[in-house]
């Protein structure tokens, strides 16, 4: 199967580092020619289910702007450029909540809008989390760490608790991944 093909593309809006807003001119399988398709580029993210040593996931309770109220949500943030994604996603299980973890799975790359980019997200569990130091992020965000048992995490997802996409989907894969192991 033949996927579409980009003629041009031509940035309408730039708010580097965090997206850009562009206009696509692109070829669909069938020849056929669209001169004004949107597209937004956005810097590619990690976030981490990460687990501790005694069965417990990390989350936080926080606020978002895009989010009414407050929402649970896993560890995550920016890759920086040029950073592979597990070194991200270290990175900010380490900074966010000063824990360590050794046993990593990858829960997949994902694209966050299949037809206008939107960016890329890298989904992963983290096992055997222990905390060795004081978190020290630079959040914008209102957040408290909480510790959460299996039951606690199934409840708050089926509530709708996880009111961003991408985490509610790394803490489902999370879940299967677990089941599996």
């Amino acid at each position: 199967m033949r996927g579409w093909q980009t003629l041009s593309r031509t940035t309408i809006l730039d708010r580097s580092p965090w997206l850009s807003v562009e206009s696509h001119a692109v070829e669909l399988p069938d020849g056929r020619v669209i001169e004004d398709w949107p597209w937004v580029e956005s810097r590619e993210f990690a976030n981490v289910v990460a687990v501790t040593e005694d069965g417990r996931f990390l989350l936080f309770r926080q606020v978002k702007y895009a989010v009414a109220g407050t929402t649970l949500g896993p560890v995550g943030g920016y890759l920086e450029p040029g950073e592979d994604p597990l070194t991200a996603a270290r990175r900010e299980l380490f900074e966010e909540t000063g824990h360590l973890a050794d046993d990593w799975t990858s829960l997949g790359r994902y694209v966050v809008d299949g037809n206008r980019g939107c960016g890329v997200g890298h989904l992963f569990l983290a096992r055997g989390a222990r905390k060795v130091a004081e978190p020290g992020a630079d959040d914008l965000e209102e957040q408290e760490l909480l510790l959460l048992t299996r039951a606690e995490v199934e409840a708050a997802l089926l509530a709708g608790e996880l009111q961003v996409l991408s985490w509610a989907a790394a803490v489902a894969l999370a879940l299967v991944a677990l089941d599996r192991a």
